[in-house]
């Protein structure tokens, strides 16, 4: 819809396609990642997904990362280099509106694996 825009770009951030549940030293779920629900993220949470976010605004399309490690690093988190002083587009990233076909995927997670977690979280929530 936007492809023949100079002003205007939407490029999908896929750094949360295949990202894992973070595990602690025991290899049990790492609950300082989440609230207090279980559900939502903490302010640790938050400052990863955040960091995901902007390195993925700054790779070029087709070369995103699509998962998050969860090393609470800050030294993962990437600045714009004098090469290419922007975020990336399909456009800035070398592709053209025919060069990258946007086929639909298949979800990489299941419907019914949402539908577990959520009753999951709400099961020990209650707990």
């Amino acid at each position: 819809r936007y492809e023949a825009r100079e002003d205007f770009a939407v490029v999908m951030q896929p750094f949360f396609r295949n990202t894992l549940l973070p595990l602690d030293s025991n290899g049990k779920p790492d609950l300082s990642f989440f609230a207090a629900d279980c559900f939502h993220f903490s302010l640790r949470g938050y400052a990863e997904m955040a960091v995901a976010l902007w390195n993925n605004m700054l790779e070029p399309v087709g070369e995103k990362q699509t998962y998050n490690n969860f090393t609470h690093d800050r030294s993962k988190l990437k600045c714009p280099n004098p090469e290419k002083p922007f975020l990336s587009t399909l456009r800035n990233s070398g592709f053209r509106s025919s060069d990258l076909v946007l086929d639909k995927t298949e979800p990489s997670v299941p419907y019914w694996a949402a539908i577990v977690t959520a009753v999951a979280g709400v099961l020990v929530g209650s707990l």
